[in-house]
């Protein structure tokens, strides 16, 4: 696709008169090209250090880099993903070397890349989505902590053993007879990578763990006998085909599933973090799979690790300031520079380097945030017992065993019910049913009801979500049964599924927005037929008076504010401004106006909330699409007390056609001219009740505020307006502000 110039050529007379580069060209030199350097820089050691780690050739590492800045860069949906060798993958990596030799594995790389592309093809890349994230952290944890446990015997001067048991048991014999040499330039090591974030941020600008290999290399050049990588010849020279298995077929297949798996899901998760790093185009997770898969079957068939999305190196590109996938395909291009061209390099750095590198990453794969995420959501069971299980059984196992846990928790949560009957002190008994009431609760259901004495008057209370044909019918059994005793039996149902619904038809279950809707939709469109009004009190009796009761009895009337708004049947105060009873002493009337003479009940209301509650606000809310500033504005004849109480609006008109600063401000702020006569009339209402002496004197001598509102409806926003006008209209947590 082509990006035209949008940038003007230079005038004639200016200094240069070549002619300017093309947008993308500018791009690909200011942004992407410095990024890709960046990335290269981090990748290099990243990628060393992990097939070290796999007990791969090392340079299978560095043809995986390659192979995954530059083929999925081309073909894979993330525009900023850099993809390449991942420490997510080592432990399968490594078993499975150990298992079927590396040429066999080779093939396993080939096979799991061809079940990817089929997963990409298939579109169900979404579908990796759904494991449970604490599984998928719980999972990335235990590799980091077998990651850690290998490298620690090679940092020691030693060799890492096959499971992790193993290296846990031979640790101690292991610190017995550490290498000098090795210990010494890993903890070199490890020290600048946790220490890098305290050094100033113009040094940040260097990768830190480049810098901690290049500390570490140039430490060991000092010291006898440190265990160097060996190379050999460039990375030409390690390019080999992969090798058939000669047996074994169905472990085979489970290797290639589990990589396979665990590279999709990676990467689409790298992927999804990786988009909220950037405003650009966001990922096309099929693709991406298309591309991941593409990239394993090249770099299995010439000898390379297994690629995925690695979100180290992703978050390091965004932050570098890539703008297009240049910058990863071209990171690819200077690690096949490097290796080819620099050899030499790389057999210098000591294998304690790359051990120290590991332990660190490994060890950031084990995140506090996670295990303080997985104990507030009650998780940590789940946590705990998949990182135990990948660390001391293996990669898939693990990931079975936390599935399995994290759904047997999750089956548990839903089909959990609280069922509890107690006498009162009125001799009534309540019976508490909460939660998710199926034919799973029926022996505690049955239990408790049973405790409720024949002939008592009950009260079942009702917190249910979900309420299937037996639960129902165990109920209406009981009650019915009660009844026949001569006992009464009240439901009070808070929860969204309800007695009174047809057992017939299927459940539902439904939590925030219909519960919502419930309280919101008007009456009048939620019953049909009979008296409307009798209705919905009945439905308050049955459903909200148990709630509010407790809160209401015994309450005294002690509001914060002085609430004056128009009569309009659209305005709900304690809706709008998230009060409850008691909050608000409430003054409605046409237009929201303060009648200097002529009527009392304003003036009336307002001593009484001054003097006998003391209020500590006074507001005037007014609103869009009023009707009473639609007549004002249009000079309506309007008859009888209608038309006597609007003139009490006159001022307001007057203000707003001589261009008072709030209806200036709302009309840049493209509100109808109606709209804008309703916010001068706030302000101007606001200014009547400021000259008035109660208010004064509340002013002075306890602080009383005056506020001014405005609710625009098809927004369902409130602003917030002052007597002295606007200059500026400022969003802050969704509260759109009007300040003078």
């Amino acid at each position: 696709m082509s990006v035209e110039n949008d940038l003007a050529p230079p005038p004639a007379n200016s200094p240069s008169n070549e002619p300017s580069r093309p947008a993308w060209q500018q791009t690909l030199l200011r942004h992407d090209l410095p990024a890709s350097i960046v990335v290269f820089l981090v990748a290099l050691p990243l990628s060393l250090g992990i097939a070290v780690a796999s007990g791969a050739p090392i340079a299978a590492g560095l043809v995986a880099a390659v192979i995954g800045g530059v083929v999925v860069g081309l073909l894979g949906g993330s525009v900023l993903q850099v993809s390449g060798p991942a420490a997510g993958l080592t432990v399968v990596v490594a078993e499975s070397i150990a298992q079927f030799g590396w040429r066999v594995t080779c093939f396993i790389v080939v096979a799991a890349g061809v079940l990817q592309i089929l997963f990409g093809l298939s579109r169900i890349a979404r579908a990796a989505l759904a494991v449970a994230p604490v599984v998928v952290h719980a999972m990335l944890a235990g590799i980091g902590v077998t990651i850690a446990l290998q490298q620690i015997h090679v940092l020691l001067g030693g060799s890492s053993h096959s499971t992790a048991l193993r290296n846990l048991i031979e640790l101690p014999g292991q610190l017995l007879s550490l290498h000098g040499s090795d210990a010494l330039v890993g903890a070199v090591v490890i020290a600048v990578m946790l220490g890098w974030k305290y050094v100033p941020p113009k040094l940040r600008a260097v990768p830190g763990p480049l810098v901690a290999v290049l500390v570490g290399t140039v430490l060991s050049l000092g010291l006898p006998e440190v265990e160097r990588i060996a190379l050999s010849g460039s990375v030409f020279d390690a390019l080999g085909l992969p090798e058939l298995p000669s047996g074994n077929w169905s472990a085979v297949a489970m290797m290639v599933l589990t990589i396979a798996l665990i590279a999709s899901v990676e990467s689409l998760l790298s992927a999804v973090a990786v988009d909220k790093m950037h405003t650009g185009p966001r990922t096309g997770f099929d693709r991406e799979l298309i591309g991941q898969g593409t990239a394993n079957v090249v770099s299995g068939l010439v000898g390379g690790l297994p690629i995925t999305g690695v979100i180290v190196r992703s978050a390091t590109n965004v932050q570098a300031g890539a703008r297009t996938r240049a910058s990863t395909i071209m990171h690819g291009l200077w690690i096949l520079l490097f290796s080819v061209a620099l050899v030499g390099l790389v057999e210098q750095i000591p294998k304690a380097a790359l051990a120290g590198l590991l332990i660190v990453i490994g060890m950031q794969l084990l995140k506090l945030a996670h295990i303080r995420l997985a104990r507030r959501t009650g998780d940590l069971l789940v946590y705990v017992v998949t990182v135990l299980a990948v660390v001391f059984t293996n990669l898939l196992e693990g990931v079975v065993i936390g599935l399995a846990l994290a759904f047997g928790l999750l089956l548990w949560r839903v089909v959990r019910v609280q069922v509890a009957a107690s006498p009162l002190p009125d001799g009534r008994w309540q019976v508490h049913i909460d939660g998710s009431c199926t034919f799973l609760a029926l022996p505690k259901l049955s239990g408790e009801l049973a405790k409720v004495p024949a002939g008592v008057d009950v009260t079942v209370e009702m917190i249910v979500d979900f309420l299937d044909h037996a639960a129902f019918d165990a109920i209406e059994d009981w009650q019915r049964q009660h009844e026949s005793t001569g006992g009464s039996v009240d439901f009070v149902e808070i929860g969204h599924a309800r007695m009174a619904d047809t057992p017939a038809a299927p459940p539902t279950r439904g939590f925030g927005r219909a519960a919502i809707d419930d309280m919101l939709r008007p009456w009048r469109h939620q019953k049909s037929g009979g008296d409307a009004m009798t209705a919905g009190i009945a439905a308050f009796h049955r459903g909200s008076a148990h709630v509010v009761r407790p809160h209401l009895d015994g309450m005294h009337q002690d509001p914060d504010s002085f609430f004056l708004t128009c009569s309009d049947s659209r305005i709900v105060p304690n809706v709008i401004t998230n009060s409850g009873p008691g909050d608000l002493f409430t003054v409605r009337n046409v237009g929201n106006l303060v009648p200097i003479s002529g009527d009392d009940s304003v003036e009336a209301a307002l001593t009484f909330a001054l003097d006998s509650l003391a209020v500590r606000t006074v507001v005037v809310c007014g609103h869009s699409s009023c009707g009473a500033m639609k007549a004002v504005h249009s000079a309506a004849d309007t008859d009888g007390g209608l038309g006597s109480w609007l003139r009490h609006a006159e001022p307001a008109l007057q203000r707003f056609r001589a261009g008072h600063p709030v209806a200036v401000a709302a009309a840049a702020a493209g509100y109808s001219e109606v709209d804008q006569l309703s916010l001068v009339n706030v302000a101007v209402q606001l200014e009547t009740l400021g000259r008035n002496p109660a208010v004064r004197r509340a002013v002075t001598e306890r602080g009383l505020v005056l506020s001014g509102l405005f609710f625009d409806i098809a927004g369902a926003r409130v602003l917030e307006v002052t007597v002295d006008g606007v200059s500026a209209i400022d969003d802050h947590a969704g509260l759109v502000v009007w300040r003078s």
